[in-house]
């Protein structure tokens, strides 16, 4: 499925892919032993907090990416520990590029820039004495082998970058082209894929190619990037690195990362790591933890988000309440809007989401961020939904016919009934249960039966993709450089779609629309100005046929600190850096600040 990773990434990452991480012997305890998993943080004379001391207080505490025993750092294979697994903080591997949540922008990672001579190529010049933490150079011929990997080995994750391009090549040690595809033309994909693919050493890989085994199953337990810190040592308990003293991009960014080291302990489930955060032994971390506010405003903690009010985050996903149309009743546009008109977004967006979401618009495209642009809020409200009973009922009455039962459940005049629907979700993802649970009594409310079930994440995932359900709250793709172009795709374009009983990829419910495919077509090539034109019609088909229903606004990921022992992270008043681990949000580390110790 499209970008379900990103969208949820950590724990419900790893309980979805998981037959759970067996465990794994640790490497190198010396470091474990020096270095504990953070303890609470002290108090100077002032009464203020001050920060740890000795090799405590030069390690920064991260967590919400690890659950479970790390067993490998191959960025190829599936459950890669952290930080090896793909879309995870660029701290062993890079990219070429990186993407910006705030401004949607691509900034440097191993390469300058993303350079457009033509319509149909891309050229990225490295940058200057990239090195592998061997000491070897970064060279074209790496970013190459890179790319040409996954046209080798089409199982790989990013295989899609061969759909969209041509051919990639190194005119020179440190410069790469990419000539894009005509048929299918989607330059947005292709940059994409330019800023998410952890670029891999060629002396390394090839070697292990060569085994003929598939690429996912080599262990890489030392593994060897061009990134600005090693790990150190592993067990069940953590994951420790340790600062590359040679990155070669202390030069570009000003000097090295002020953490010596970074440990992410391993915590059973999220109130552990509340916990520790509360007590200041965990500095950052990305996990789902309801009013964290009160931590600021009832017991004057040190924490903070990146907003200090509603809603405290910076949205980046748009989970969807998915409807199979091929169900009867469900098959009917209609019904589908009724059931929008009927639901509580507010309560979704405060109950559910802790307040961490404004309540959800009637959009594909995400009101804020690079997307921003794109959002027609007139659009939205002339042919959009919100919460509205009235017009819930108007619609299922006046405009279908439908008669309620003595049930309190309306019937459409061929004799459909509107329920009982089974709306699922995996169990364990609580902001999304407490969504649909809100939809379920919202929907009975006005007259549409919808059931719940929680079954295991992997079960759903099978169900959604074979279309073998009758609502679902599911993922589409999540802000990057290919939105909102990924994202209509995901919700409204048939081509590719498996038929009912296979796995799809995106359209779960399997919708069509045969207007859609050309309108997406030249979207992708489009400038920004037709762009816009092309999403307003495409947002408009979206919203007379309400195929899937945005629920709320989601973060890319949580991001909240604790400055008791690191200060300085960013924030709506001090954005030097987006609110992100992945991508460009790397660049925070440069710039935190230790706290002195007592």
């Amino acid at each position: 499925m499209s970008e379900l990773g990103s969208g949820r990434p950590s724990r419900r990452q790893f309980l979805m892919n998981a037959a759970l991480l067996s465990a794994a012997a640790g490497v190198g305890g010396g470091f474990l032993a020096g270095c504990g998993q953070g303890g609470s943080g002290a108090t100077g004379s002032d009464g203020k907090p001050a920060g740890r001391s000795g090799k405590e207080g030069e390690t920064l505490f991260i967590a919400g990416f690890q659950w479970g025993p790390p067993n490998h750092y191959n960025p190829l294979g599936q459950n890669a520990a952290w930080p090896g697994g793909q879309n995870n903080m660029q701290l062993i591997y890079e990219t070429l590029v990186r993407f910006n949540l705030l401004d949607g922008s691509l900034q440097p990672g191993l390469g300058k820039e993303i350079q457009e001579p033509d319509a149909n190529s891309f050229v990225v010049p490295l940058q200057e004495g990239a090195k592998w933490q061997d000491g070897k150079p970064v060279t074209a011929g790496d970013v190459v082998y890179t790319f040409e990997l996954a046209k080798r080995h089409a199982e790989l994750s990013y295989a899609s970058f061969w759909d969209y391009a041509d051919k990639i090549e190194a005119t020179d040690d440190a410069t790469v082209k990419v000539t894009l595809g005509r048929s299918p033309y989607n330059p947005a994909l292709v940059k994409n894929s330019l800023a998410t693919t952890y670029i891999l050493p060629k002396h390394v890989w090839e070697p292990l190619e060569q085994q003929g085994k598939p690429m996912g199953q080599f262990e890489n337990t030392e593994p060897v990037g061009s990134g600005p810190y090693t790990v150190e040592s592993y067990n069940q308990q953590q994951i420790a690195l340790t600062r590359h003293e040679e990155y070669w991009g202390k030069t570009v960014n000003g000097g090295l990362p002020k953490p010596k080291y970074i440990v992410h302990p391993i915590f059973k489930g999220n109130q552990d790591g509340d916990l520790r955060f509360q007590r200041g032994g965990v500095d950052v971390m990305q996990q789902f933890t309801p009013q964290i506010w009160k931590m600021w405003e009832d017991r004057k903690l040190a924490v903070s988000t990146w907003y200090k009010k509603a809603p405290y985050h910076v949205p980046g996903g748009m989970p969807m309440l998915v409807v199979n149309t091929t169900k009867k009743g469900l098959d009917n546009p209609k019904v589908r809007r009724a059931l929008a008109f009927a639901i509580n977004y507010g309560d979704i967006a405060d109950k559910a989401m802790s307040r961490y979401s404004e309540p959800a618009q009637s959009s594909v495209i995400l009101p804020t961020g690079g997307e921003s642009k794109f959002f027609d809020k007139e659009n939205v409200a002339a042919n959009g939904w919100k919460y509205d009973v009235a017009q819930s009922k108007k619609i299922l009455e006046d405009e279908l016919g439908a008669k309620k039962g003595s049930d309190g459940i309306y019937v459409l005049p061929d004799g459909t009934r509107l329920g009982p629907y089974t709306a699922q979700t995996p169990t364990g993802w609580s902001d999304w249960q407490n969504a649909l649970r809100i939809v379920a009594a919202n929907a009975k409310a006005a007259g549409i039966e919808i059931l719940t079930k929680f079954p295991q994440a992997p079960n759903v995932t099978s169900s959604v993709q074979a279309g073998d359900f009758d609502l679902a709250v599911w993922s589409v793709a999540s802000t990057s450089a290919a939105t909102p172009w990924q994202r209509f795709r995901d919700v409204l374009d048939d081509r590719g779609v498996a038929k009912l009983g296979q796995a799809a990829f995106w359209n779960y419910g399997r919708f069509k629309d045969p207007a859609v495919a050309a309108l997406l077509d030249r979207a992708a090539g489009a400038d920004e100005a037709q762009q816009k034109e092309i999403y307003l019609q495409l947002d408009t088909i979206f919203m007379h046929n309400a195929p899937m229903i945005p629920l709320m606004y989601r973060p890319l990921e949580f991001f909240e600190f604790n400055e008791v022992n690191w200060k300085n992270f960013p924030n709506e008043q001090n954005s030097y850096a987006p609110p992100m681990f992945q991508g460009a949000g790397v660049g925070w580390l440069y710039k935190i600040e230790r706290v002195a110790s007592a």
